[in-house]
């Protein structure tokens, strides 16, 4: 095709033109979306019926391996809407990411120094979402930093 249709789109991409760190925490804010939305879904979590309110309590795991309740369902949900967010501008983007990570640093330290079985833990934590934690917490560090530099 040649003219001035050769190189146009019938939608324009909206990650076109967009900084890295942009991309970035858009990508982060909507896996969090997805992780919280899957924690509600039956099969995804299971037993649904065991998904508690908060506490170690809840018995449910999302993909079997990560203990969940609605509380720490709500909490991704929460910070996929604050990376979308965020995302808006390169300065804020990189904020969530650093911060972002950070907090799961933290979140990773206390998933290693509460007790699994007590009412501290909350979100409820297990071994596996220490694991991710510290996972997390890391690439969004680095995602953040990597990303985020000025040329």
């Amino acid at each position: 095709m040649t003219g001035p249709m050769a190189h146009s789109r019938a939608r324009a991409n909206p990650a076109d033109g967009k900084p890295p760190v942009r991309r970035a925490a858009g990508v982060v804010g909507v896996v969090f979306l997805i992780v919280g939305v899957l924690g509600f879904v039956p099969g995804v979590t299971d037993p649904i019926g065991d998904l508690r309110l908060a506490g170690h309590h809840s018995g449910a795991t999302l993909l079997g391996a990560f203990q969940v309740s609605v509380l720490h369902n709500l909490v991704h949900l929460a910070f996929g809407v604050a990376g979308l967010v965020m995302a808006r501008t390169v300065t804020r983007a990189r904020t969530y990411l650093v911060g972002g990570g950070a907090i799961y640093l933290v979140l990773w330290l206390y998933g290693l120094a509460v007790d699994a079985d007590s009412g501290a833990n909350v979100l409820p934590l297990n071994a596996a979402d220490n694991w991710l934690h510290l996972g997390l917490g890391v690439i969004m560090i680095a995602l953040g930093a990597l990303t985020g530099r000025r040329r």
